[in-house]
């Protein structure tokens, strides 16, 4: 069975990043009939979150996602532990005393000779009494030991890869105070829960390559790997900088539609052109891993406000119901106010402003030519309440009263009217005003 997985660090907020992660993951299970686990990685203790688990599940759940099951890494201890164990039985793994100053140390000689600044593994060389005196003296972590041999394999999205695995170093898989790190829990949750297709940034390709060998050494079945190109801002600049304003639950909170985020991301970076879909059903029948290249890709939180306007103008009154009621429209009003606004806004907050201009009325934007004309117009105006024809007839006898015509005469009554130089058809503006526009 196809089995993916989202592993998100409960150590802040989900954000736009986070998400393409997720929803490859998920499109390719769903379109398999396979499962998909959420798996929260949460073995940093001091930095792992309720708060933010409980974010990751709500911005899912807002975005349209389900899950088979949710998996927490903090209660899998014991399983990291024995995957240790076999590990140093098998010599592959081993204890090293360096302190970080003394690595970086090391690297930059390694650089300043021409050389990669990879782990020269001084740790192996050490006589166990040497082993217990530095142990004592400042800890320890512990390597994998890599066969320094080629790893390969084809990846989903960039195409064949080969690493010359003596060119990365040991990766540390404990740290000094036994905290495990994500290369250990990974492989040992993949081996495990059986995941057989694993798509991530391609920030992790060394990862991949160092976790291919752990895997083979634990007995697994290493899954079908793809890394999607990185997210960069619209001019190219580094999008890390930028990502706590792109969380999830902020976009949630200016009126982005999750469709328009859902839309945009499903096809960023890839061959096909962004279409709006109406829901995450859609997004995942219209995916394909292999149309993805692996160029940094260029995105514009920009881009999600015509496409959230795109989206609602595609809904009904019954759809936006809790945030017509929110906003004081009456039920009698609704559908008709919906018909009108829809085609005119860009994000759902903007609900509540047009139905205060309706109740309320305008603050009346006239310029000083046209006040005398705007004041005699406002004179014709019949009393409420207004229907589908008060505009025509309005106009028209304003019109025959002042000679105006065309723009000269519309333009200026729109603006005294709404407050606005553009807008819904007055025609239709008319019968939702509760007041009579006045200067």
């Amino acid at each position: 069975m196809t089995t993916t997985r989202f592993a998100p660090s409960p150590t802040g907020w989900l954000h736009i990043g986070n998400l393409r992660a997720a929803l490859f993951n998920y499109a390719i299970a769903r379109q398999n009939g396979g499962q998909f686990i959420l798996r929260i990685d949460d073995t940093d203790a001091e930095r792992s979150k309720d708060e933010y688990i409980a974010g990751v599940k709500e911005d899912l759940t807002w975005l349209g996602f389900t899950w088979d099951r949710v998996e927490h890494q903090s209660a899998r201890m014991e399983n990291y532990l024995a995957a240790k164990q076999k590990l140093i039985d098998m010599r592959l793994l081993y204890e090293c005393f360096e302190t970080p100053t003394e690595l970086d140390l090391k690297r930059k000689k390694q650089l300043n000779m021409g050389k990669p600044p990879v782990y020269d593994r001084a740790a192996l060389a050490l006589a166990d009494g040497e082993k217990d005196a530095l142990r004592a003296e400042r800890g320890s972590h512990w390597r994998f030991k890599l066969a320094h041999k080629r790893i390969e394999w084809a990846d989903g999205i960039i195409g064949d890869i080969s690493i010359d695995a003596a060119s990365v170093s040991d990766p540390v898989l404990f740290k000094n105070d036994g905290q495990i790190l994500y290369t250990l829990a990974s492989v040992v949750d993949d081996t495990e829960m059986g995941i057989t297709d694993v798509v991530r940034g391609s920030d992790h390709v060394t990862n991949t390559a160092t976790q291919i060998q752990m895997i083979e050494a634990l007995g697994g079945t290493v899954p079908r790997f793809a890394h999607h190109s990185l997210l960069t801002g619209p001019q190219g600049e580094a999008l890390s900088k930028r990502l706590g304003t792109l969380a999830l639950r902020d976009l949630r909170k200016n009126g982005i539609a999750p469709e328009a985020i859902l839309s945009l991301m499903a096809r960023l970076g890839s061959s096909d052109p962004v279409e709006l879909r109406a829901n995450i059903d859609e997004v995942v029948a219209g995916f394909d891993l292999s149309k993805f290249g692996s160029a940094p890709t260029k995105f514009d939180a920009n881009d999600l406000v015509p496409l959230t306007a795109r989206h609602l103008a595609t809904l009904d009154a019954s759809d936006v119901a809790d945030v017509l009621t929110s906003a004081g429209v009456p039920d009698a009003l609704a559908n008709p106010f919906w018909q009108v606004v829809r085609d005119n806004i860009s994000k759902l907050d903007e609900v509540a402003v047009w139905w205060a201009l309706f109740r309320n009325g305008a603050s009346p934007l006239v310029a000083d030519e046209d006040r005398e004309f705007v004041a005699q117009a406002f004179d014709m105006l019949p009393p409420l309440p207004y229907d589908a024809n008060t505009w025509s007839s309005w106009t028209t006898a304003v019109k025959e009263a002042t000679g105006r015509k065309g723009k000269g005469l519309f333009m200026p009554l729109r603006k005294a009217v709404t407050g606005r130089e553009r807008g819904p058809e007055m025609a239709d503006v008319m019968p939702l005003l509760q007041k009579r526009p006045t200067l």
